[in-house]
């Protein structure tokens, strides 16, 4: 027998930065001025992040690009992979992420790749990521926990062994 769901999609839009408290302005700023340090000769597709950790420590990070096009890396994961090499601990408090570029009037989201490596955080840091997203301007996608944005993941449950923990 079979049962119909549904999954909702919850965030907030705000009709640009200026809305926004100080401290989330900064962040997606710094996440512009890292976009603007992108490598992507490739794509000439810029983006930047930065992120806050709980601490308040701020770390930012943007794509870089290879001609062999899988050695590449987002900005989401650098600026996170850069945070947890030097606070293995740390808790992720938010994320902004800038595409100065963009075309048309909604924010980037991250890639598919991204989303599971941000999810994973949240499971690793036992609580949620808030995400901005945003365009120059225009308006400001808030989001209060990166497992919305990738409903259904797959984490270290569905893999095979003993009593595997949940990172």
């Amino acid at each position: 027998m079979s049962s119909n769901r549904k999954i909702a999609l919850h965030y907030l839009q705000h009709a640009n930065w200026k809305v926004l408290p100080k401290e989330d302005r900064e962040l997606l700023e710094l996440a512009t001025r890292a976009a603007r340090g992108a490598y992507a000769p490739y794509s000439r597709f810029k983006v930047g992040a930065a992120l806050r950790m709980e601490e308040g420590q701020v770390v930012s990070g943007n794509n870089q690009e290879n001609a062999s096009f899988p050695a590449g890396i987002c900005a989401e994961r650098t600026a996170l992979h850069a945070a947890m090499s030097v606070m293995p601990k740390g808790t992720v408090e938010s994320m902004a992420i800038v595409v100065p570029q963009v075309r048309g009037t909604r924010p980037v989201t991250p890639c598919g790749i991204c989303r599971q490596a941000l999810v994973e955080q949240e499971r690793r840091q036992e609580g949620p990521m808030r995400l901005l997203m945003g365009i120059l301007r225009g308006p400001v996608i808030e989001m209060f926990s990166v497992d919305t944005l990738l409903p259904l993941s797959f984490d270290s449950k569905n893999l095979p062994g003993k009593s595997r923990k949940r990172v």
